[in-house]
């Protein structure tokens, strides 16, 4: 008897790992705009992970639009990012759960991150000053999580289109179209859908 594997989604298989964390947060504390600035010590694993993997699928997709580039930060990916798939910054998410939607690369500029991920870098490296400590709320976490969904989109494009993004997510969804060019943009019914 033999054992056969095929090639995981290990980037997806991570952003619904952290996707059940955050259902197991939510029996605790109820994801609603009046818990948004909660914070908490798993609330900061989460926000630093989530960003973490964030930063590990920009820095792949960069190379992928631009083989030759040497994006290596957030200010680096920008230019290639808005370049190649200008969409992804106004891209919505939605967690119908708690009936809550967001668009969690939308404050990202030239020169200027999504806040959720300056709010990573202060927990990250300042988190001993209570201000700092603070921003490791769910909002941050929420955005985060969403924008790791949302990458994992782009970069799996080929299975999204197919529907191979299996297992399924259980509280991320979206039903905007991916797509590299502007004009298109548009809705789906209840899906995914990537040109």
């Amino acid at each position: 008897m033999g054992l056969f594997q095929k090639n995981s989604l290990l980037h997806w298989n991570y952003f619904l790992a952290m996707e059940d964390d955050l259902e197991k947060v939510a029996r605790y504390i109820e994801i609603s705009k009046r818990n948004r600035n909660v914070y908490s010590l798993e609330l900061a694993r989460m926000l630093m992970a989530s960003s973490a993997e964030v930063d590990v699928l920009l820095k792949s997709l960069c190379a992928r639009f631009d083989s030759g580039a040497k994006a290596d930060n957030i200010n680096k990916y920008y230019p290639i990012v808005s370049q190649s798939i200008p969409n992804v910054l106004q891209f919505p998410v939605s967690l119908p759960k708690w009936g809550m939607s967001l668009s969690p690369l939308s404050s990202w500029k030239e020169g200027c991150p999504p806040k959720w991920w300056t709010a990573n870098n202060k927990v990250k490296h300042h988190r001993h000053e209570a201000k700092n400590y603070e921003k490791a709320n769910l909002k941050n976490v929420l955005n985060s999580i969403a924008a790791l969904y949302i990458l994992n989109l782009y970069f799996y494009k080929e299975q999204a289109e197919s529907g191979g993004l299996t297992p399924v997510q259980k509280l991320f969804y979206s039903d905007y179209i991916l797509t590299s060019e502007p004009s298109e943009i548009g809705s789906g019914k209840g899906c995914v859908y990537i040109l």
